[in-house]
């Protein structure tokens, strides 16, 4: 215990990180309606999401909201410090396993907090720790025939994240082998699938939506579940368990494990086999987070060793995770102080943000509204983008951006989790397969932009080109390769010609397109319209035209649109080339 506050105490003013944000969100809707904090609309990736579809129940959004209600405000030291009781249960139930399993119990357990994943996301308000702490809680009153206290704490798992029904065949294992004649212990093991069953039921019941229902459609609207993220998954999980502990560690407790037989050594094996490949199959993004589950069984192997050996490889792994603990708390706290000093900027705008996680959180905490894709912005606007923030595309046509303020985000130590041009899978598979990097380059680089008014420069607009965009007003997607779609109608902004000059526009219809008819305005005038046989490339040619503003607006609408599977887009034609000609 005096450990784990040690590792917390350092970390109380961490700021708003990662996945906060989302949880967050559902703890100030739990103050509208409690039964159910995520039955909410929210702005995601420039999408507005039904966050029912959660990859987590509401266990952690519950939590948050108690603390939201008896503070009154999100604030980062009170709630850090609430969070340490996650983390003490976490530990306890180590002690109490290590105890049943290990030789070496304490240097077991100081194994298990010394785990990167345990010391760096153990100071987030994500759910891993809550779910961490019921689920080790789960197996230790199980493993110490407490049965009706281990329903408890598996049915709390539960209600925190989905992959708690792994307990179930791990536990199965545990029973055959020690409780095979325990009608309780059998009762106990079924109780993850049946109160995640139950809660899906009571939402289905209560407002007509099965939350893994929604989830699933997420998962085929962002292809999280795609083929190519599930080998990339599968390609760094392994990395991650190496870290588990010390990896110098590894090879002889394996050497050690491999030849026994016991019941005990049989159980540990068995954990760490069927919670690894349920993390094959169920993850996407192979995070290091995601094997905290499966750290304890790994020390329990582990801590048979010398304890000579487990305490310099405690000492070896505890400098490293709090290396990257303190990288982590400069990352995010950057962001926060970013905001406090941008403040007085700010003020009296329209600010819009253009990223996510804790950046987000506290440009919204002033006022700032996320964007959504295609997101039109007006001049005097501010525009507040992160590289490493998943931006999406913003329509300024008529206008343009001037930055006044860009700044770096550059830890002092060379290490990283996730950054910009790092090899690191840590936080995710997305941009290396590392556990961490090694790197002196920026984290992130954040941008402040000004929205200023400009007229159109182009008379005429090839698609093709990134030119086009300060001119597009609406309804024209962005440039994807070759070519741009349009929805149902699209708004383009032209420089008048000095002089009568004919419209041309130039489309493509693809053969997945319903498309077959387009209208052509300027100024609100319909000025040419046509009706095509089928798929392919279509030009149409107006007479002469001189508008009769410096500014000329030209606007395509087509009879009908689609959509496609992972793409939530309505999508009319390929436009190819627009304007004066």
């Amino acid at each position: 215990m005096a450990v784990v506050l040690l590792l917390r105490a350092p970390f109380l003013n961490q700021a708003i990180q990662g996945d906060d944000v989302y949880y967050l969100a559902g703890a100030e809707h739990a103050q509208i309606d409690p039964a159910h904090p995520l039955n909410f609309r929210y702005v995601f990736l420039g999408d507005r999401v039904d966050m029912e579809g959660n990859t987590h129940p509401p266990l952690n959004a519950w939590v948050l909201g108690l603390l939201l209600a008896a503070a009154g405000d999100i604030r980062e030291v009170p709630f850090h410090a609430a969070y340490i009781v996650f983390s003490l249960i976490a530990a306890l139930s180590m002690w109490s396993l290590a105890k049943r399993f290990s030789p070496h119990p304490l240097w077991a357990t100081l194994l298990f907090m010394a785990t990167p994943a345990f010391v760096i996301n153990g100071t987030s308000l994500e759910a891993d720790l809550p779910f961490l702490a019921f689920w080790m809680a789960g197996a230790a009153l199980f493993a110490a025939g407490r049965y009706a206290s281990a329903a408890g704490a598996l049915a709390l798992a539960s209600m925190a994240a989905y992959q708690a029904a792994v307990l179930t065949p791990i536990l199965a294992v545990y029973a055959w082998l020690f409780a095979r004649r325990s009608k309780a212990a059998w009762a106990a093991v079924l109780v993850p699938p049946a109160v995640i069953a139950g809660w899906q039921l009571f939402e289905l019941a209560t407002i007509g939506k099965l939350p893994m229902a929604v989830m699933i459609g997420h998962f085929q609207t962002y292809r999280f579940q795609s083929a190519a993220n599930k080998l990339r998954n599968a390609a760094a999980l392994p990395v991650h368990a190496c870290w588990l502990v010390f990896p110098a560690l590894l090879p002889p407790a394996f050497l050690a494990s491999r030849k026994r037989r016991d019941p005990e050594t049989i159980f540990l094996a068995a954990w760490i086999a069927i919670f690894f490949a349920a993390g094959m199959g169920i993850f996407f993004a192979g995070s290091a987070r995601y094997l905290l589950p499966m750290a304890a069984p790994a020390v329990l192997l582990v801590s048979r060793l010398n304890p000579r050996l487990l305490a310099a490889g405690f000492a070896a792994q505890l400098t490293l995770s709090l290396s990257l603990a303190a990288v982590n708390y400069q990352h995010w706290n950057a962001y926060r102080s970013m905001v406090e000093a941008l403040k007085p900027q700010l003020a009296g705008k329209r600010v819009w943000i253009n990223t996510e996680w804790g950046l987000r959180y506290y440009l919204e905490a002033e006022g700032g509204l996320p964007v959504l894709r295609e997101q039109s912005v007006r001049p005097g606007d501010l525009v507040v983008s992160s590289s490493l923030g998943f931006p999406v595309p913003i329509a300024a046509a008529g206008a343009a951006f001037a930055p006044i303020v860009e700044r770096e985000i550059r830890p002092a130590l060379p290490l990283r989790l996730i950054a910009l041009n790092t090899r690191s899978a840590y936080s995710t598979v997305d941009r290396g397969f590392y556990p961490f990097d090694i790197s002196a380059g920026p984290i992130d680089r954040v941008r402040v932009e000004t929205v200023v008014e400009r007229g159109p420069e182009l008379e005429f607009l090839s698609m093709t080109s990134r030119e086009a965009d300060p001119q597009l007003a609406g309804g024209v997607y962005a440039l994807e390769g070759d070519h741009r779609w349009m929805a149902g109608r699209a708004v383009i902004l032209l420089k008048s010609p000095g002089k009568a000059t004919p419209v041309r526009v130039e489309i493509y219809i693809p053969e997945t397109a319903p498309a077959r008819r387009l209208t052509v305005l300027l100024d609100d005038a319909e000025i040419a319209s046509r009706t095509f046989p089928g798929p392919g490339r279509y030009s149409i040619d107006t007479p002469p035209r001189r508008p009769a503003k410096p500014t000329a607006i030209l606007t395509l609408t087509v009879d009908r649109t689609f959509t496609v599977p992972a793409d939530r887009r309505e999508l009319g034609v390929v436009i190819l080339q627009a304007g004066f000609k």
